[in-house]
């Protein structure tokens, strides 16, 4: 056992847990302003599975599809069609919504959240 290796590997580890914690932090505010613009309750943003379940339905999408996401290559597509549906839902066009809700997730969720899109309910699909 080398002790040094093992520190080495738990200092190059941790800039990394730091960055996803603050991604996923960040996600959770995103998400709880979204909701709540929305009319759902912001701490629906907090619990795993159903967050996506609601944002599928926000989006209006059936949120059963979101079961699709559990299916390698599906998911991309599905999350593509998912980001189309809710930037269309808070007015934002389709390029919009590619490059700011599947590229760069965290920005384009917290500019739905804290911009001034409106959200309008679609129908469900």
């Amino acid at each position: 056992m080398n002790t040094q290796n093992d520190y080495a590997a738990a200092l190059a580890s941790t800039p990394t847990i730091i960055f996803s914690l603050v991604l996923a932090v960040l996600m959770i505010v995103a998400m709880w302003k979204i909701f709540t613009k929305a009319g759902e309750p912001g701490w629906y943003s907090i619990i795993p599975f159903l967050n996506v379940f609601v944002l599928f339905r926000i989006a209006g999408l059936s949120p059963w599809l979101f079961l699709l996401l559990l299916i390698p290559l599906v998911n991309i597509v599905i999350a593509i069609m998912l980001a189309l549906k809710l930037g269309a839902a808070f007015g934002k066009s389709g390029v919009w919504s590619f490059f700011l809700l599947v590229v760069f997730a965290t920005i384009g969720y917290l500019i739905l959240g804290y911009g001034s899109a409106e959200y309008r309910r679609p129908t469900l699909a």
